[in-house]
């Protein structure tokens, strides 16, 4: 709260460094509002589940996930986890497919870093009700957060057309860090599932999602580094142990796995090969990669030659 708050102050004064620090300071704001709304949606954060549940609701403002309800967002990551898939509604794959053009485009703006797959869905997010017939009794709702939205970005486009530029780097630098986390946590495609039946052969299947499941921690050597995603690069650890809060899951980690760096994929790889393969993390399709999974997923993610995943985020509940 106090980071976004800050952040939001210093985007509107006229200092050049104060701007860059601020939309910093904004930018992890969200992104420590976001994996607190996964912690309350795992019950992690206070005892009553009520008030987890009105403090994720509350949460979803601060990292722009408030369009659709704070329950769509814990029923799908539960789905998730209980699952052990990713399960989604919406085919992005074939939304790319039918449309070439939006599709080169996109793949022009990834190539400049800017995480324009992750904008289509967020956009999708925002007008979720009118897209997704499931949630048409949404609509009243999702109608009244557009205009609030809509209007408080226009008040802060009216102080400062450089504020409001800096808030939209700010949720873009967001949406970087949540699939820079999420691309490499599982090895198995989308399915879409999410409101039909029948559930993945894998469900409920603890081996095989531990097999399915891979740490990409920020640091393995000290601990703060990881503070910064509360954790979440643990990710082995939370899904053995998923109502682990996360100041725990690095020692739980620990007891599960041991201290050995095999076990996790270390920050220098991940940075090759999101940088590496930033065009090519739609369709999976760099040149010269095998599909591999499992340990092979693991060896090969270690060394930089896999993908990777794209746009997952638990913000979008479909």
């Amino acid at each position: 709260m106090s980071a976004c708050s800050l952040g939001l102050a210093g985007i509107v004064l006229g200092n050049t460094w104060i701007n860059i620090a601020a939309t910093l300071l904004l930018a992890h704001g969200m992104v420590i509002a976001a994996y607190l709304v996964h912690e309350c949606g795992h019950n992690t954060v206070f005892t009553d589940n009520a008030d987890n549940a009105r403090a994720g609701s509350w949460l979803t403002w601060l990292c722009g996930a408030s369009y659709g309800t704070y329950e769509d967002i814990r029923y799908k990551h539960f789905r998730h986890h209980v699952d052990n898939d990713d399960v989604v509604w919406f085919d992005y794959e074939a939304f790319f497919a039918r449309h070439r053009w939006f599709y080169r485009l996109t793949i022009k703006l990834e190539y400049l870093y800017i995480p324009a797959h992750d904008l289509l869905m967020h956009s999708i997010m925002v007008f979720s009700s009118f897209i997704i017939p499931r949630r048409r009794n949404q609509r009243a709702r999702n109608v009244t957060v557009i205009l609030v939205r809509a209007a408080a970005f226009a008040l802060l486009a009216w102080w400062s057309p450089m504020a409001a530029l800096l808030y939209a780097v700010a949720y873009m630098l967001m949406m970087t860090v949540l699939r820079f986390m999420d691309s490499l946590q599982h090895d198995y495609p989308y399915h879409l599932t999410l409101f039909t039946e029948p559930y993945p052969e894998h469900r409920g299947d603890l081996e095989w999602e531990q097999e399915h499941t891979f740490s990409n921690v920020i640091s393995f050597s000290w601990e703060w580094p990881n503070w910064l995603v509360l954790n979440f690069g643990y990710h082995n650890a939370h899904h053995a142990r998923p109502t682990t809060p996360w100041y725990q899951l690095p020692r739980l980690h620990r007891e599960l796995f041991g201290d050995d760096p095999a076990r996790i994929i270390p920050l220098w790889s991940q940075l090759r090969l999101f940088h590496r393969f930033r065009t090519y993390r739609i369709f999976h399709d760099a040149p010269g990669l095998a599909e591999v999974e499992g340990a092979d997923f693991l060896r090969a993610a270690q060394q930089a030659r896999v993908t990777g995943g794209n746009a997952a985020s638990f913000l979008t509940s479909f």
